[in-house]
This record gives C-alpha cells, sequence and structure tokens, in this order.
C-alpha cells in the first residue's frame, strides 16, 4: 500500500455493517492521519437467506471478507467479532479490537412491552438458538419465531406485523442510532449475551516488519485491552466447546485491575434445560483469559452441558 493511498476497509454492505465499518474507519483514519475507503463485499450469509443453522451459522459473514483481504482487495476487514470463527485464519491477524458497547440483548415489543410483561402465546422473533433457548428458559408460555433479515426488516415484523416483538443485539441499535425502539435492555441474568457480542475485530494480513507503519500504529492504538482480555475469555470457552456462534451458549466476561470474571450458560433449544457456571483468576492477561475460558467450559461439560446440545466432551 502505497503511502499516499487511502487506507481500504473491506465491509458487508448491510446498513449496520456499513455504519460500524464506517465508524472504525474514521476513528483509525483520525488516529493514523490517512484517508480511507470503503469496499463492499457480498458474502454468503448475504446471498442465501435462510436460517442461520441451515447455512452453516460460524463464518457465513465472514469467509468472503477474508478472501477479499488475502486477495489484496482491501486492507482491512471489519467483522462483527461474535461471527468470527475461533480458529484463527492463516495469514491473517486480528491486528485491533476496539472498546466494546453494549453487550445486551435488547426486546423490541408491540405496545412497549417487557418480557415479563407480553401476554402467553405472543411471538418473538429471532435468528438466533441462544436467544431462542433463554427466552424459553424464562418464559416457556411463549413462540419463538426463527426469523432472518436486516435489523428495519425485523423491526418491520412487529405489530402491525405478524411478531409481538423481536429480540436484537442492543449494540447493532446503539450503532444505527435506533435505541428508542428498545423496550427492555434483557439483563444478563435473564439472557447472556452471544461471545464476543458487542466487539469489532479490525483483521489484517499478516506482513513481516510492517509495525512501523502508519496504519499499523493506528490499530495498535485502537486496540482495547480490557476488550481482548474479556472476548479472549469468552471465546476460548467456545473454542474448547468446540460451538459455533449459533449454538445456544452465552457467555461474558468482565475485567477489573485485578480479577478477570467469566460467565457462561448452555441451553437445550427449547430452554427446558441449562446449565450456568462461573469462574475468576487474578491472572489478568490474555493466557490468563484463554485458561480461564478452557476452565468454565471444562466444569460445564462436567455439569452435563454436552447433554444439551453437541459439544466436544
Amino acid at each position: 500500500m502505497n503511502a499516499t493511498e487511502p487506507v481500504r476497509f473491506g465491509t458487508r454492505g448491510s446498513t449496520l455493517a456499513m455504519t460500524q465499518t464506517g465508524t472504525a474507519a474514521d476513528e483509525l483514519a483520525e488516529l493514523g492521519g490517512f484517508d480511507v475507503e470503503l469496499v463492499k463485499i457480498k458474502t454468503e450469509g448475504d446471498v442465501f437467506k435462510g436460517s442461520l443453522t441451515q447455512i452453516g451459522g460460524t463464518g457465513v459473514f465472514v469467509t468472503a471478507l477474508r478472501d477479499a483481504l488475502l486477495r489484496g482487495q482491501c486492507d482491512v476487514a471489519v467483522h462483527s467479532l461474535k461471527d468470527l470463527p475461533t480458529e484463527p485464519a492463516s495469514d491473517l491477524d486480528v491486528a485491533a479490537i476496539p472498546p466494546r458497547v453494549d453487550y445486551r440483548d435488547a426486546l423490541c415489543a408491540r405496545d412497549g412491552l417487557t418480557l415479563a410483561e407480553l401476554p402467553p402465546e405472543s411471538r418473538i422473533g429471532t435468528g438466533s438458538p441462544r436467544r431462542g433457548a433463554q427466552i424459553l428458559a424464562a418464559r416457556p408460555d411463549l413462540e419463538v419465531v426463527d426469523i432472518r433479515g436486516n435489523v428495519e426488516t425485523r423491526l418491520g415484523r412487529v405489530a402491525p406485523g405478524d411478531l409481538d416483538a423481536v429480540v436484537l443485539a442492543a449494540a447493532g441499535l446503539e450503532r444505527l442510532g435506533k435505541l428508542e425502539v428498545v423496550t427492555e435492555f434483557l439483563d444478563p441474568s435473564v439472557m447472556l449475551p452471544a461471545p464476543a457480542q458487542g466487539a469489532l475485530a479490525l483483521e489484517c494480513r499478516s506482513e513481516a516488519d510492517h509495525s512501523s507503519s502508519a496504519l499499523a500504529k493506528a490499530l495498535a492504538a485502537y486496540d482495547h485491552e480490557a476488550t481482548r482480555l474479556s472476548v479472549t475469555a469468552e471465546r476460548a470457552l467456545l473454542s474448547r466447546l468446540e460451538a459455533g456462534c449459533t449454538a445456544p451458549i452465552g457467555a461474558l466476561g468482565s475485567v477489573t485491575s485485578d480479577r478477570l470474571s467469566l460467565e457462561a450458560v448452555v441451553c437445550n433449544p427449547d430452554g427446558s434445560q441449562i446449565i450456568r457456571r462461573s469462574v475468576e483468576t487474578d491472572d489478568v492477561s490474555l493466557l490468563g483469559a484463554r485458561s480461564l475460558g478452557v476452565e468454565l467450559a471444562e466444569k460445564l461439560l462436567e455439569a452435563g452441558a454436552a447433554t444439551l446440545t453437541p459439544l466436544a466432551e
């Protein structure tokens, strides 16, 4: 990349992806003093309209962006970190994880209703088995409807559409400036988020001796240590369980100056059985975060998590 050329940021073409990529690109441009360009890439998840479990789940929004990055079509790929497979990609590095925004799930219901206030047999839309299972664990009298589509499409199905509510990521609604549609932010005690929900990953080609470039310096400054530690623990748990982003598993890490904690839940699809455990450590390092994730995964397996959903024992 010539010093006078703009840094090219690869992104999916959805409004949410373009918004979050544009924000990251602008913030990096300010740190690095370079111009930026957004490059739209169509992914498998954008082309196929079936449920995430039907079209493969993990990686469906990622592979095309990574291919574009390796081909040199873009210099940085911006992903929602929860969509990234836990296995590292050959010749690519997650160069920056910026500060995480709201990790919670958000209920968007008709008439301003909360989850507790929805009448029995209300229909709630979500494309996430994790969300669906935890909704049913809290409210087994509700009906969960599998849906796809962008944020606007999903919101459009709430009354007077065919649904009484949808559940979406608060982070996406925040980035789109649509928080006014939220009728309840679901507490983690009710619904643990997907591992790394609310966090972005900026991925670059692995290249020797590029640490002195303006882009590399900007990425290093953009990286947020507490967020990286939290999501590293969450994704280490997911990796040990060999579970993809569509598995009914929630996890949330948190960091203080001297402690790293991690809580997780595994559900069966109908929410009738859940296993929830937590661990913590005083090793506030990337190695400590990975070890913590593995430790909690082992505890969940010992408690019978593999009997609820397909996992690696």
